[in-house]
């Protein structure tokens, strides 16, 4: 006789969580303005009732964070034996990012002024810990004598990350690899320590 641990009720359907969250995107992707995009524009989308979408979800912005966090997933933590290799790897997935056909969506939520609730929300739960990601391989590269100590990671990450956005959107294409390597060679000769 043992007792059951879940809550009462249903249980939750990944399958409606991922076609709401699909739908959200879509929606993101179609209008590229959030105040054009509704919780019941994105219930009608995903095939599921509002109620579902707020039992999961207490807003819109909620909704719209998680759904841009599937498309930004946390950078994989790294230590290889030189800053260099950590860089690649991680803007190599960067890189890879920047293939999706929403990526432009989210790019524009991002610049965008007219939701700077949303923006601040996003950039707090998912850009932030990538960034702390990349950072930490800095200061260990600053740590280990291999970057200049004087070195701005801000303006490092900027370059890293704005690079690989606009070689991407530029055609250069490639593999993600490919640019990771061009982008982080080329920085890393400004910030290597002499």
């Amino acid at each position: 006789m043992g007792t059951s641990l879940r809550p009462p009720g249903r249980p939750r359907s990944q399958k409606a969580n991922d076609a709401i969250l699909t739908a959200a995107l879509e929606l993101l992707a179609e209008r590229k303005n959030v105040a054009d995009i509704s919780v019941e524009a994105v219930a009608a989308r995903a095939g599921v009732g509002k109620a579902t979408i707020y039992r999961r979800w207490t807003s819109k912005e909620e909704l719209l964070t998680d759904a841009v966090a599937t498309l930004r997933p946390p950078l994989p933590g790294v230590n290889r034996e030189s800053v260099r290799d950590d860089l690649v790897e991680l803007i190599a997935q960067v890189c890879g990012e920047m293939d999706s056909p929403l990526d432009r969506a989210i790019s524009a939520l991002m610049m965008s002024e007219t939701h700077p609730e949303i923006v601040s929300r996003i950039k707090r739960s998912v850009f932030a810990p990538r960034n702390e990601v990349l950072y930490e391989v800095l200061r260990r590269g600053v740590a280990s004598g291999e970057l200049r100590s004087d070195l701005d990671p801000q303006t490092v990450l900027n370059l890293l990350v704005g690079g690989a956005l606009v070689y991407r959107r530029s055609g250069s294409g490639g593999p993600a690899r490919a640019c990771a390597e061009l982008l982080v060679d080329t920085v890393l000769t400004g910030v290597q320590s002499s």
